[in-house]
């Protein structure tokens, strides 16, 4: 009987070491991993660069807590708020963490309690990013979510408009949906959640955990629309598998997170922001970032090459590609793993994938050979 509890539906793959875009079992067997620890493990596993800096810092300090000044923190809030509208920075653990520092945030500052989110959506598993995620399994069993969530149809301008009133403190939204069926914010959506938060003095918040820090092609997802976020939450990429996350605000906002207002133990421990700075210098170099863009096209391509378009959908941007199939693609997710490839779900009908953002073109080649053999194999 296991010691641990079974809130994990876990694979039987036992995996002990990983390079680059592979992993290992302990017999040795390789797989790509198309899931970078769902969109983690930004440049690939166990990296020199990410190594090194785990290294030296691990030699030097590990915590101090946050009851003392940190030039490294600083850094790595200039580093991230870079040409965006953003201007201040605050430093937790994970993503949900992230989010609900957002959440507080919004609320603190318009003195109004209302929340607009999205169905589908995901934004954590802590209460308020529980109640905040549009998807209803995630909450099941858990008795009454906090009600000043006003969680709405995604992509529908009319139930948007029917939303706003004067207790609105914040919009709430992934640009793509990651979890939730890799659904990409329209165009128009976007320019009516802009005119609404300007027009009402509502605030923009964009979760970026999943999409921020280059999976999309660029540094954030939000620069594929006209959203100027007022906040915008990070995590997964931001570490390459050291737990850190993120919140990045406005400089309006600056007052409303005093002393006291809001705080963590280990949030932006120095262990946790040596690794994020080392990944933000690779991934936020223009090269790179452009490199991304053309192995997605490259990828999007060689899927809709090799897929019937009746059968199948290519989804997304960036290295965060969904194929929205048919029927459940749980068959599909054992079938490759059985083979070497390791790919998630993004709901019941989608494969998402999410290689390393270094992934090469011949480790392309390779995962769509194995998925499309996966995918059309003939029904028994």
């Amino acid at each position: 009987m296991s010691a641990l509890f079974n809130n994990y539906a876990r694979r039987s793959v036992h995996l002990v070491k990983g390079k680059g875009t592979y992993v290992y079992d302990e017999q040795g067997k390789p797989y790509l991993d198309f899931t970078s620890g769902i969109a983690v493990v930004s440049l690939g596993h166990a990296h020199p660069a990410i190594v090194n800096a785990l290294k030296e810092q691990s030699e030097k300090l590990w915590h101090i807590s946050n009851l003392f000044e940190s030039p490294e923190q600083e850094q790595l809030a200039q580093s991230l708020l870079k040409n965006t509208p953003l201007s201040r920075a605050f430093f937790c653990n994970s993503g949900a963490e992230a989010n609900e520092a957002a959440i507080k945030l919004a609320r603190k500052h318009t003195a109004k309690h209302v929340i607009i989110t999205f169905e589908q959506s995901f934004h954590g598993r802590t209460f308020g990013a529980m109640a905040a995620t549009g998807q209803e399994k995630v909450k099941l069993g858990f008795g009454p979510m906090l009600d000043t969530f006003r969680t709405i149809p995604f992509n529908d301008v009319n139930a948007l408009e029917a939303a706003i009133d004067e207790d609105v403190a914040a919009i709430m939204l992934e640009v793509i949906q990651g979890e939730g069926g890799v659904n990409t914010v329209t165009p128009a959506f976007a320019s009516k959640i802009q005119e609404l938060c300007q027009a009402k003095d509502i605030l923009c918040i964009v979760d970026e955990v999943q999409t921020g820090i280059g999976r999309t092609g660029t540094k954030y997802a939000y620069e594929h629309t006209v959203l100027q976020p007022d906040i915008i939450t990070l995590a997964k990429g931001l570490g390459g598998g050291f737990p850190i996350g993120a919140m990045l605000g406005s400089e309006k906002l600056a007052e409303s997170f005093g002393p006291g207002a809001h705080g963590t133990t280990f949030g932006g421990n120095p262990l946790a922001v040596a690794v994020a700075q080392t990944i933000v210098e690779h991934v936020f170099d223009e090269t790179f970032l452009l490199s991304v863009q053309q192995k997605s096209r490259y990828l999007i391509e060689r899927l809709k090459f090799s897929l019937p378009a009746n059968l199948f959908e290519i989804l997304g941007e960036g290295l965060l590609i969904g194929i929205k199939c048919k029927d459940d693609v749980t068959s599909i997710i054992k079938l490759a793993e059985d083979q070497g490839l390791l790919i998630v779900q993004a709901g019941p009908n989608v494969i998402r994938l999410l290689p390393p953002l270094t992934v090469t073109e011949k480790e392309i080649d390779e995962a769509v050979e194995l998925l499309t053999t996966v995918m059309l194999v003939p029904s028994e």
